[in-house]
């Protein structure tokens, strides 16, 4: 579970540093996917794998204890490991597939392209895990809690579920290019995995201390 509370913090660490050094790379326009286009984009397709990794493993962590912990009387979670551990491939399959230009980078490329490459369809089909089954997760847990009378993390875990997806919902329309949005939509998407990696890191953290 130690690997599953640091992915997030390195993922997004990794991707706010890269966008902020990469020549001709705007953060608030562009999406974290469009980093491992250009020159440097190994290394986003580097913490695309790393962070598949590492909730991999900690998926398979919160699963054990998961098992163990009958406190409330119940089958505890049994989901939402599962849902954890399509994130984390999710992600890999992000790492195996680069996205296509979007939002006019790399420089010279169109705002959107007329088709997908395979390998941006790829990377775009294979990202849904992570995007859907974070906030699935979250839902599976704040149902739990409840259950078990743990309502802080239960509001805590309903929110992220809700909050997520909004704003995944608000960035996939921004990279269509919706002309209110557009300027920002690296930014909600940003914030979009900062809201489900933050949960996943205090979920992990709050098994370790149990």
């Amino acid at each position: 579970m130690r690997s599953g509370a640091v992915a997030g913090p390195l993922f997004v660490t990794a991707f706010l540093v890269e966008g902020i050094h990469r020549p001709d790379y705007d953060p608030l326009r562009h999406p974290v996917s469009s980093l491992a286009l250009g020159p440097g984009g190994w290394r986003q397709t580097l913490n695309f794998s790393l962070a598949g990794a590492l909730y991999t493993a900690g998926a398979v962590g919160l699963a054990r204890a998961d098992t163990a912990d009958d406190s409330c009387g119940v089958d505890r979670y049994a989901h939402g490991p599962l849902l954890i551990g399509g994130a984390a491939l999710g992600l890999l399959g992000a790492a195996a597939f680069v996205t296509d230009p979007m939002s006019g980078y790399p420089p010279g490329t169109p705002d959107t392209l007329a088709t997908y490459s395979t390998s941006g369809a790829l990377h775009d089909l294979l990202s849904v895990p992570t995007f859907l089954g974070i906030p699935a997760a979250a839902l599976v847990y704040a149902r739990q809690f409840a259950h078990c009378d743990k309502l802080g993390w239960a509001a805590y875990s309903a929110a992220t579920a809700l909050a997520m997806p909004v704003a995944t919902v608000a960035a996939s329309v921004a990279f269509s290019q919706a002309p209110n949005l557009v300027a920002h939509g690296g930014l909600i998407q940003r914030i979009a995995i900062t809201i489900g990696f933050t949960w996943l890191t205090a979920l992990c953290l709050r098994a370790l201390r149990n």
